[in-house]
């Protein structure tokens, strides 16, 4: 198949975004297979909470290293190697509960790898994607993660029931294959930036060096990066981003099972709803973001902040009023409403690294997702060790006060992290 009617850059961007979705379907798919395997196992919330949050450690540990290395060797190939690498660890390792130091081993490799994701990704997207098209291209790819979570949570309870949860770490391995199989038909490295015509379509110089034997860069300004309060509130707003979803993406499918007492695989398609709305919002976002800032009715500055401000207030209430409900459809508009505005938040900082330093993207990117990793960590495993205080107090978990801290923690560090991009964040580049 020929794509060579379509401009690369519009290929680079599908193929970016069925790799977050399929990054997703395999982080909701361990949740998912992992929960039934460790309940039938009668291994308690705690253990849970370690296991489920093993991954994040590894993730953390090869986020700024990934940025280095798409900035040094080409995010196109960093990012191949990382999905080979996590397939194959999908494929050789089985799902055995009771087999915990294997299963840790498992999930820190795989966390390692799609370390590498994120980074690589905003290294490539900074390369193709000129700035009049930024925040709806990038937002249009990580849309995929909220698709592939979706999906997630539609198709893979009843492939564990129909073929046993080894069955998920199988289809996952197969998806992540076929996805290195397109990159290596499809993906090309951008036209070099001494092009006049690569020059004139925003691409080369101004943002990444497009090769790393003609623009290497010499030097990565890491002190300035580091102490830099813009850099900072990215930092800050990623951290509490991630501390929301992953606590939803890890722990909803526990609060349906013991908290409110509903099977997921009873449930139909509604449990995928908050998820596709994340993938919508998100991609809605970015187009409100160019919009306004194209037609000049606000500066990039002020669309972050007000897209950002926006997003984590309602997301805030959101979370803090979703233990009040004790039914599926309450549950699943309060978390619809959460993920929905904070994907519209990252039309605020998720697109400003490229905002305030295009050529050390993937550098910014490797540190503000190294903070929202640590959000996983923290989070996943807080929230185990929050609910068996829980269950000692109120006997077990459907009483809906074992879920109140659950939600309210992400609930007010929404509020914070807005409050702290509105004083600290800028759209304007402050990093040549």
């Amino acid at each position: 198949m020929k794509l060579s009617n379509i401009p690369q850059r519009y290929v680079i961007v599908f193929l970016t975004f069925l790799s977050t979705c399929v990054c997703y379907i395999e982080r909701v798919g361990f949740s998912i297979a992992y929960t039934v395997a460790a309940d039938a196992a009668g291994i308690n919330q705690s253990s849970k909470g370690t296991i489920l949050s093993t991954f994040f450690v590894g993730y953390a540990c090869s986020q700024v290293p990934g940025g280095w290395a798409a900035q040094k060797i080409g995010g196109r190939k960093v990012l191949l190697l990382s999905f080979v690498l996590w397939s194959s660890t999908c494929f050789l390792v089985p799902l055995d509960p009771n087999r915990v130091g294997l299963l840790v081993v498992a999930r820190l490799l795989v966390g390692v790898a799609q370390g590498f994701i994120f980074p690589s990704i905003h290294t490539v997207l900074a390369q193709w994607v000129p700035p009049h098209e930024r925040s709806r291209l990038v937002s249009i790819t990580t849309s995929g993660m909220y698709l592939g979570a979706a999906l997630g949570m539609w198709l893979l309870p009843a492939l564990v029931e129909l073929r046993g949860p080894e069955s998920v770490f199988l289809a996952e391995a197969l998806a992540g294959v076929i996805w290195s199989l397109l990159w290596i038909r499809y993906a090309t490295d951008p036209p070099r930036s001494e092009h006049p015509k690569a020059a004139a379509a925003g691409f080369g110089g101004a943002l990444l060096p497009t090769n790393v034997n003609h623009h290497k860069v010499t030097h990565i300004p890491w002190k300035k990066i580091m102490l830099s309060l813009p850099v900072w509130a990215i930092v800050v707003n990623n951290f509490t981003f991630h501390y929301a979803l992953y606590v939803l993406m890890n722990w909803l499918p526990t609060y349906f099972e013991l908290g409110l007492q509903i099977s997921l695989q009873g449930m139909d398609s509604s449990k995928m709803v908050p998820y596709l709305n994340m993938f919508v919002f998100s991609i809605v976002g970015g187009f409100i973001a160019d919009y306004l800032i194209t037609k000049r009715i606000l500066s990039v500055t002020r669309t972050r902040k007000f897209l950002n401000t926006v997003g984590f207030l309602v997301a805030s209430a959101a979370l803090m009023a979703l233990p009040i409900f004790r039914t599926e459809n309450g549950v699943i508009l309060c978390s619809s409403v959460a993920l929905g505005f904070l994907a519209l938040g990252r039309a605020g900082f998720a697109v400003n690294h490229m905002d305030i330093a295009p050529r050390y993207a993937g550098i910014v990117m490797g540190v503000s997702n190294t903070a929202g990793t640590l959000a996983g960590i923290i989070g996943v495993d807080l929230t185990g060790k929050l609910l068996e205080a829980s269950k000692l107090v109120y006997s077990d978990l459907s009483h809906p006060e074992s879920w109140r801290a659950v939600f309210f923690i992400p609930g007010l560090l929404c509020i914070f992290s807005s409050v702290v991009f509105l004083l600290f964040s800028t759209g304007e580049r402050i990093f040549d």
